[in-house]
């Protein structure tokens, strides 16, 4: 269990994140000045070097996104210009990629960035860039929404209702329209970003379809069919665990079974899957506030829909501080057959030099995220602080050695993250038989993120939302997100709305 320092603030962090983007920004020189681009997207390191990965080419926004979070963090124009310049050259083809469930991780990343940055007064009005930006988000966010399995009210996608019939559905994964997988929740922020810009996907004989309501309606199914509630789904029902992927028969609609592709097994818990969702739930949960009540009528009213989302983002954040090592730092499974091995398994420090199984210290940088995520949204004090600190206390962890790279020949950030376990990919040590000492690109990228965030509480600067200056959300807004600026110290005090 999470050993959660209660007396840490943000401001205890700040020696150490001005020590991280100092490595950062050579990291992001070396990959830049020696990184092939013809050799596709960099996914993850072997023995200290950026290697791609034939599979999708989903980590191309982190690589880019990376430079325009660097600018953020730091004021240094140089990255500013570089991300633009990669972003316009190198992404086009992912707004309109119709086949990956990774528009959020793509594009968000970047052209999301980039707008808001310029929503937030970081960049220089200009009526023609910030067009380009909206456009791009409005095209992927309904590009996206397209990838659509429809479940009618017999296969529950959940509490949403896409129309009047009750019809339910979700984005459906690479695997194909009987494929949801958890990560996808993170993908939705496409789908509200390009509903904030006024846009919506149309379909045959110009049927309209609202891009927030699919949006929620994935959001829906994934609380129902990939968390899971200790209320007897299964032998392996245990509150706040997640299913990477989540089985449906397409003729009928009904849910069939739990499944995975990177974790051990469809009964175990594989903890990167696990931070995609407590990540994604938090971060929604922040966005409701900036729908109107209309956009929840056919999803049962926003009470019922914000009871889904938080009883999803608690429970999940929960099973991960009580089913992760002192320190933050969760092994890749929580059924790994080696972790049986390892003595006082979660009542110590995570160990990556273990013989038996790895960590994924990626898994902790987005978990970290949301968990500071949810602890604001429900307030500085009781369960809300208790999940804020135990952000506070996982990033910390990841601030320092053994997790964050001081090496300047290692072009990787954060240390010990791991891909895909089951098929072999991640790199191993000479003798070695577990992985380690190697980074990723979406770990990488979600350490600054997370960094990001801190360091603005830290320093009372606007809050960091996904949708900050965008839409409706900027509207009138002279900092960040309209009525969420203003953060001040500690979680200061900062006005919101109340889903």
């Amino acid at each position: 269990m999470i050993d959660i320092d209660f007396q840490l603030e943000p401001r205890h962090l700040e020696p150490q994140l001005e020590r991280l983007w100092a490595l950062s920004a050579h990291k992001l020189d070396a990959i830049e000045l020696s990184y092939a681009s013809e050799r596709g997207a960099p996914v993850f390191t072997a023995a200290g070097r950026y290697q791609s990965r034939g599979w999708t080419e989903w980590t191309q926004g982190f690589q880019y996104g990376a430079l325009i979070l660097q600018f953020d963090a730091t004021g240094d124009e140089r990255f500013l210009e570089l991300g633009r310049e990669r972003v316009v050259a190198r992404m086009a083809s992912h707004l309109t990629h119709v086949g990956v469930h990774d528009h959020g991780f793509n594009n968000v990343s970047t052209y999301g960035n980039l707008l808001r940055l310029m929503g937030e007064g970081r960049i220089p009005p200009s009526r023609w860039e910030r067009s380009f930006y909206e456009l791009a988000l409005s095209v992927s966010g309904a590009v996206q929404a397209n990838r659509w399995t429809a479940l009618g009210p017999a296969g529950g996608g959940g509490a949403g209702a896409e129309g009047s019939s009750g019809e339910s559905g979700f984005i459906y994964s690479f695997n194909g329209p009987h494929s949801l997988f958890v990560d996808t929740i993170r993908s939705c922020r496409a789908l509200m970003l390009s509903h904030l810009l006024g846009h919506s996907l149309h379909a045959e004989s110009d049927r309209r379809i609202s891009l927030a309501g699919r949006a929620l309606t994935h959001l829906c199914a994934t609380a129902r069919h990939s968390v899971y509630y200790g209320e007897g789904r299964d032998a392996y029902d245990v509150r706040g665990r997640t299913a990477h992927e989540s089985l449906f028969n397409v003729n009928d609609g009904a849910f069939r079974c739990p499944s995975t592709q990177q974790g051990y097994s469809p009964f175990s818990t594989w903890t990167r899957g696990l931070a995609w969702a407590i990540c994604g739930f938090a971060e929604e949960l922040e966005l409701l506030g900036e729908l109107p009540d209309a956009a929840f009528e056919q999803h049962g009213g926003r009470a019922h829909v914000t009871e889904v989302l938080m009883k999803a983002a608690r429970a999940t954040s929960d099973f991960y501080i009580e089913s992760t090592p002192t320190c933050g730092v969760p092994y890749w499974d929580t059924g790994a057959p080696g972790l049986r091995q390892i003595e006082r398994l979660l009542e110590r420090p995570a160990d990556p030099f273990n013989p038996h199984e790895p960590v994924d210290s990626s898994a902790a940088a987005i978990a970290a995220q949301g968990l500071l995520r949810l602890g604001a949204h429900l307030g500085p004090s009781g369960e809300g602080r208790r999940y804020q600190q135990a952000g506070l206390s996982v990033l910390r962890t990841l601030l320092d050695e053994p997790y964050v790279s001081l090496d300047p020949e290692h072009q990787g950030l954060l240390l010990h993250s791991v891909y895909h376990r089951p098929n072999g990919w991640d790199y191993l040590p000479p003798g070695s038989r577990t992985p380690r000492g190697e980074a990723s690109m979406w770990g990488d990228y979600h350490l600054r993120e997370v960094a990001l965030y801190a360091q603005r509480l830290a320093r009372g600067e606007p809050y960091l939302t996904f949708f900050s200056g965008i839409g409706s959300a900027g509207a009138g807004a002279a900092g960040v997100g309209g009525a969420r600026a203003g953060a001040s110290g500690f979680f200061g005090t900062r006005e919101r709305s109340e889903p």
